[in-house]
C-alpha cells in the first residue's frame, strides 16, 4: 500500500472484511437514524457530522495502526446503541449529558419497574449487540489487510497534530470574529499577549458538533457529564454545612403530605380560572378546596433564576447571581422529619438546568423522567404521576414531594396528547416553528392554550391522587414565569423580556377536608390574603408555615397563611430592579417601566 487514498480499493473483498467497514459505516450514521426510520427530522448540519465522523475515524486509524487496537474503545457506542436509537426515534435527539445523568441516578430496580416487560426484550437486544461487538473484533484481530503502515500514516499525523495545536491555540487565545486586519487583532495582542486565532482558520467543526457525531462524539458526551458532575459537586459543597435547626412545633404531628408543583411558562391570565375567555381550567373549576392567588409574581422571567426564589430564601434581587449558600425548603423539611422526593419532567444537566438540580440533589429520592428535551418531544407531564403515587406509599406518611413540571414549556404543541389540541390551527401542523415568526401567531395561541388545558387535568389528576391517599394533604402550584404571544400589536414572543405577562404568574393552594381540620387558622389567613401582593419570594416562607415548620430566623411576615403577614416590595428584573407596583406598563407588550430610575443590578 503506497498512499492513503488507493487503500480501501486495495482491500481484498473479503466478506469479513466487507462486514467490519459496513458495521463501522453504521456506527457513523446513527445521527440519521431517526430520519431515516422515519422518526423526527433530520440532524442539523449533516455534512459537517459525516464529516466529523470520518476524520475521527482517521485521526483513531492513524494513531493505532489497525483496528484491533481501537475496537475495544467503540464497546460504549455498541452498547449506546439501543438506547440512541430509542431517544432518536421518538424524541428527536440522541444521548445527551441530561440522559446520562438519568442513567447514573437510576437504580436498577427502577429501571425494571419503568421497563417492565420490555426489560427482557433490552436484554435480548444487549445480547445481540454484544455479539455484534465481538464479531466485529474478531474480524479486526485477524484481519491484517487494514494495517497502515506506509508512509502516509506518518504524514496524517503530523496533520492531525497541527490541527491538535491550531485548536488548542484558539481555546487558549481566542479566534478573531473577522478577516479585516483592524478586527482580527485583539484587545490583548496590543498589550503584548498572544495574537487571536485568525478567522480563516476557525476549525469548521466545533466541539458541540461533534459531540453529535458517531461513535467517537460520545466521548465529547461523557466529558461534558463528567464536568456538570464536578460543577455540580461543588455547588453542593458550598452549601454542605448549612443547617437551618428546623423542627415541628407542639404536639407530635401525624401523617400528612404537601405538595409543590412547580410549573412552567404559565400564563397568569390563560387561565380561566382569572378570567380567560377559553375555558381553559374546566376540571379545577370544580374543586372546592383551591384557593387561586390573584397578584403573584416572578421577579426574572428565567427557569435557572426564578425557580431557586421560588423554594429557596434566595432574595429576588440576588437571583441573578449563580449560587446560594443555603438550602431549600426540601432540606428544612428533611429536618423536621419529612421524607422527600424531588420528581421531575425537566431536565437535570446543562447551561439552564444544572442551578435547579443543586437543590434537587438535597431530596431523599430523585428522579429526572423526561428523555426527550425542554424544546421538541417530550415526556408529557402525566409520567409524573405514578412516581408520586409510590412517594404517597412510602411507609414514612409525613412527605414532601416536588413535581418539576414541563407545564408550557415551548414548543406548546409537544405539551399535551393529541387528544388536548381543542383550539385550531396549532403548531401540531407545522414542521420546526419558529417562534420569532409572527405569522405564526394564531397557531402559537391555539397550541399554548391547549397546552393550559393539559395542565388543568395534570393538576386535576395531581389532586385526585392526593384524595386517594387520605392522608391530610395540601399543594401548592406556583409558575416559574410567564410568556409572551404577540399580544395585540406586541412584536415580541417567548420569556426573557420584560413584559408583565411573564412577571404575573399563575399560582393556587388546594388543602384537603383533614387538612383544613388541623389547621384552620392557616386557612382562614390564607383565604383572607387570596388577593395580596405576593412574590415568588413568599412561597418558601408560606410552603415551611404550612407545613406548622418553625425555626430560630423565620420570617412569618412572608407567609401568607400566617397572621403576621405584611406586603413587602416586589422588585422585578426590567432595565434594572423596578419595584413593580410603582411601574407603569407601556404599550400591548405590558412592558414593565420604573417610574424613576430602577435599582442597579448587583
Amino acid at each position: 500500500m503506497s498512499s492513503l487514498p488507493p487503500l480501501l480499493p486495495r482491500l481484498p473483498l473479503r466478506p469479513a472484511n466487507l462486514y467490519l467497514l459496513l458495521s463501522y459505516a453504521l456506527l457513523s450514521c446513527m445521527p440519521f437514524a431517526g430520519h431515516l426510520l422515519g422518526g423526527q427530522g433530520q440532524p442539523d448540519s449533516p455534512w459537517q457530522l459525516l464529516g466529523a465522523g470520518l476524520f475521527s475515524w482517521i485521526a483513531a486509524w492513524a494513531l493505532c495502526k489497525r483496528p484491533a487496537w481501537f475496537h475495544w474503545a467503540l464497546l460504549p457506542a455498541f452498547l449506546a446503541l439501543p438506547t440512541e436509537l430509542y431517544l432518536l426515534l421518538y424524541y428527536g435527539q440522541g444521548i445527551s449529558t441530561h440522559h446520562l445523568g438519568v442513567i447514573a441516578e437510576t437504580s436498577p430496580s427502577e429501571a425494571l419497574e419503568f421497563l417492565g416487560g420490555k426489560a427482557w426484550l433490552l436484554g435480548a437486544v444487549l445480547l445481540g449487540v454484544l455479539l455484534w461487538f465481538g464479531s466485529t473484533w474478531v474480524v479486526a484481530w485477524r484481519s491484517r489487510d487494514f494495517d497502515w503502515n506506509d508512509r502516509s500514516r506518518w504524514v496524517v499525523l503530523g496533520v492531525l497534530a497541527a490541527c491538535a495545536a491550531v485548536l488548542a491555540y484558539g481555546q487558549a487565545v481566542g479566534v478573531a470574529q473577522s478577516r479585516t486586519p483592524a478586527s482580527a487583532s485583539s484587545p490583548a495582542a496590543s498589550a503584548g499577549s498572544w495574537p487571536a486565532l485568525p478567522a480563516w482558520a476557525r476549525p469548521p467543526v466545533d466541539l458541540a458538533l461533534f459531540a453529535h457525531s458517531w461513535p467517537f462524539g460520545l466521548a465529547a458526551r461523557g466529558l461534558d457529564f463528567y464536568k456538570e458532575r464536578v460543577y455540580l459537586a461543588e455547588l453542593n459543597r458550598r452549601s454542605a454545612a448549612f443547617r437551618f435547626h428546623a423542627r415541628q412545633s407542639g404536639e407530635a404531628h401525624g401523617p400528612q403530605v404537601f405538595v409543590v408543583v412547580l410549573g412552567e411558562s404559565s400564563r397568569f391570565d390563560r387561565w380561566s380560572l382569572n378570567g380567560y375567555a377559553r375555558e381553559t381550567n374546566p376540571l379545577l373549576a370544580q374543586e372546592a378546596n383551591l384557593v387561586m392567588l390573584k397578584d403573584v409574581i416572578t421577579p426574572v422571567s428565567a427557569t435557572r433564576l426564578s425557580v431557586p426564589v421560588i423554594i429557596s430564601r434566595k432574595p429576588a434581587m440576588q437571583s441573578l447571581k449563580d449560587g446560594f449558600s443555603e438550602k431549600s425548603f426540601l432540606s428544612a423539611f428533611k429536618e423536621a422529619g419529612f421524607k422527600t422526593f424531588w420528581i421531575s419532567n425537566q431536565v437535570s444537566f446543562g447551561k439552564f438546568d444544572t442551578p435547579v438540580s443543586v437543590f434537587a440533589q438535597e431530596a431523599d429520592e430523585v428522579q429526572f423522567l423526561n428523555l426527550g428535551d425542554t424544546s421538541g418531544a417530550s415526556n408529557h407531564d402525566a409520567v409524573l404521576l405514578d412516581p408520586l403515587r409510590r412517594a404517597l406509599a412510602d411507609p414514612a406518611q409525613k412527605v414532601l414531594v416536588v413535581l418539576h413540571t414541563l407545564g408550557s414549556h415551548w414548543n406548546y404543541a409537544h405539551r399535551y396528547p393529541k387528544e388536548f389540541d381543542r383550539w385550531l390551527p396549532s403548531l401540531r401542523a407545522l414542521d420546526k416553528p419558529d417562534y420569532t415568526n409572527p405569522r405564526i401567531e394564531p397557531e402559537m395561541n391555539n397550541s399554548y392554550d391547549s397546552a393550559i388545558l393539559y395542565t388543568d387535568w395534570f393538576l386535576s389528576h395531581v389532586i385526585g391522587v392526593l384524595k386517594e391517599s387520605g392522608l391530610p394533604a395540601s399543594m401548592l402550584y406556583v409558575a416559574d414565569h410567564g410568556q409572551t404571544l404577540y399580544d395585540k400589536s406586541c412584536k415580541i414572543a417567548f420569556h426573557g423580556h420584560n413584559t408583565q405577562y411573564e412577571f404575573h404568574v399563575p399560582a393556587f393552594v388546594w388543602y384537603s377536608n383533614s387538612y383544613g381540620e388541623r389547621f384552620p387558622g392557616k386557612i382562614a389567613q390564607l383565604q383572607r390574603h387570596r388577593q395580596a401582593r405576593l412574590s415568588t419570594e413568599n412561597m418558601f416562607h408560606t410552603l415551611l408555615d404550612m407545613a406548622d415548620i418553625r425555626y430560630p430566623d423565620e420570617r412569618l411576615a412572608w407567609s401568607f397563611v400566617n397572621p403576621a403577614f405584611q406586603r413587602h416590595k416586589r422588585y422585578v428584573d426590567s432595565y434594572g430592579w423596578t419595584d413593580y407596583d410603582d411601574a407603569k406598563m407601556r404599550g400591548d407588550c405590558r412592558e414593565v417601566i420604573a417610574n424613576g430610575k430602577p435599582l442597579k443590578r448587583y
